[in-house]
């Protein structure tokens, strides 16, 4: 299989280029012209301008699939106006480029799977939630609804489309649980506002696992929830961390010392998020790490 991939650099990228050449798949990544290199690790490159609608020509020939995971990093940097815009239009104009490219293609991939979140459902509290809930109200949920609609292209094209609607990647190699794993480590670590709030998380193993049964299951299309079936409160991973570590969990931030420190960014933190994986589980997908104790082994050991 050729694979065509943005966002190959990033804590999911990188794993699935990875998972990809280890079992003798063929995968091109889609760079930046400012970063562009020749990849080390057997893997082609080919140059991308998503603002500015362009992809090389050629890059997408012979592709069997295209994963499009790139965009501006959510909990990078506090939330200005002009990062909101960035953060918006890197999903959507990305999005519509790739969408366009792989509908005009002279053979169109089989499959586009385009990157989404649970941000798309906002606050939800206590209540189970899954794909056939509607959109929240929040700005990451408006942002998630136009990052989705931006594959319209492809749709039209007759190419199958999917949305992991991914959740909190329990990794130690990056992203937002990453930036945690060291506080606690230290026994700085405590719940997060009330610690209330569900948080929908998957193990960086079944996030790769279930993009490539996504690629490979015709049946999967639309959005698709790329969460373990266990989601838990902050409250209850916050126990787990200490348990596991044994290291104290100390004084809980209060919302209004994360509003402070991170601006609109903290409204992510400290939504509830009840997230389950109705599509995954009905199409057959068997999670390696359904709970959260056991996603978290699997960082400790290093076998994420």
């Amino acid at each position: 299989m050729r694979v065509v991939i943005t966002g190959s650099t990033g804590l999911i990228g990188s794993a699935l280029v990875r998972s990809l050449l280890d079992d003798g798949h063929q995968v091109v990544r889609l760079v930046r012209a400012a970063s562009a290199h020749a990849p080390r690790d057997g893997s082609e490159s080919a140059r991308w301008d998503p603002a500015g609608g362009v992809i090389a020509k050629g890059a997408l020939d012979g592709a069997d699939a295209v994963v499009h995971l790139a965009g501006a990093g959510i909990g990078d940097r506090r939330w200005t106006a002009a990062y909101r815009r960035e953060i918006r239009d890197s999903r959507v104009r990305g999005t519509h480029t790739i969408a366009r490219a792989c509908a005009a293609s002279a053979v169109p991939p089989r499959v586009l799977v385009s990157a989404s979140a649970t941000g798309y459902y906002g606050d939800t509290g206590e209540r189970i939630t899954d794909e056939s809930a509607p959109a929240g109200t929040d700005f990451l949920a408006s942002v998630c609804v136009e990052w989705e609609a931006a594959a319209g292209p492809a749709r039209e094209a007759g190419i199958r489309v999917v949305h992991p609607r991914t959740g909190l990647v329990v990794s130690a190699r990056g992203g937002a649980f990453g930036r945690m794993l060291p506080l606690f480590r230290l026994g700085l670590g405590g719940r997060l506002g009330s610690g209330d709030q569900y948080w929908p998380f998957i193990s960086l193993t079944d996030q790769v696992a279930a993009l490539r049964f996504a690629l490979g299951t015709g049946t999967l299309s639309g959005p698709v929830d790329f969460t373990a079936p266990h989601p838990l409160t902050n409250r209850a991973a916050t126990q787990a961390l200490s348990r596991a570590l044994h290291r104290p969990a100390l004084a809980p931030v209060p919302s209004f010392a994360l509003r402070a420190a991170l601006g609109e960014l903290a409204t992510g933190i400290t939504n509830s998020a009840r997230v389950v994986p109705t599509a995954l589980l009905k199409a057959g997908f068997t999670f390696r790490h359904p709970y959260f104790e056991q996603a978290l082994q699997s960082v400790l050991h290093d076998t994420d």
